[in-house]
């Protein structure tokens, strides 16, 4: 883990946040009902902090290996258009998706909680996992959060970016300034 200045630092340059699915943005568990199709569990305090960090000019990009009409749903609700599903090489699907923007690897933070991810995590800005992530996920992360995959994990990610850049402020004041 880094200090909290060297995590200052890294974070203040993040433009990109990329996101694994099972496991950071759900609880890693998979529900297949009688027609085989899977059903996911998203948390909606995940949800606004992908908003909020789309609103304060941190994009958001999902890389998962798996493949499935509930996540298209979700990401489409998020307004999530960068989208790589069924991809085992999460690199390869990164470098895809960022061939010809001017995005550089280090202003790009991982999310992830296993080790597909750690071939994306190993080579960015800013690597965070969650504590229910394989442990050695955790021994190369720069950042931890305190919520499990599936239950806040990922707003604690997108709050401390915003924290970093400092955008968290205004937008908490959009919500709690009543002008009295």
């Amino acid at each position: 883990m880094l200090s909290e200045s060297e995590l200052q630092q890294k974070a203040q340059a993040i433009r990109l946040l990329v996101l694994d699915v099972d496991g950071i943005l759900t609880d890693g568990r998979l529900f297949y009902g009688a027609s085989g199709e899977t059903l996911k569990v998203f948390n909606t305090l995940d949800g606004h902090g992908i908003k909020m960090a789309q609103k304060n000019g941190i994009q958001v990009a999902l890389i998962t290996g798996r493949r499935g009409e509930a996540l298209m749903s979700r990401a489409k609700d998020l307004g999530i258009e960068w989208i790589q599903q069924g991809r085992e090489d999460k690199f390869d699907a990164l470098q895809e998706m960022i061939a010809g923007k001017s995005i550089g690897l280090h202003e790009i933070a991982c999310m992830g909680d296993d080790w597909p991810d750690l071939s994306i995590m190993c080579r960015v800005g800013l690597a965070l996992t969650v504590p229910n992530a394989h442990d050695e996920v955790i021994a190369r992360a720069h950042w931890q959060s305190k919520r499990r995959g599936g239950e806040g994990a990922v707003r604690e990610a997108c709050d401390m970016l915003m924290r970093a850049k400092g955008s968290f402020a205004a937008a908490l004041a959009a919500y709690t300034d009543t002008g009295r």
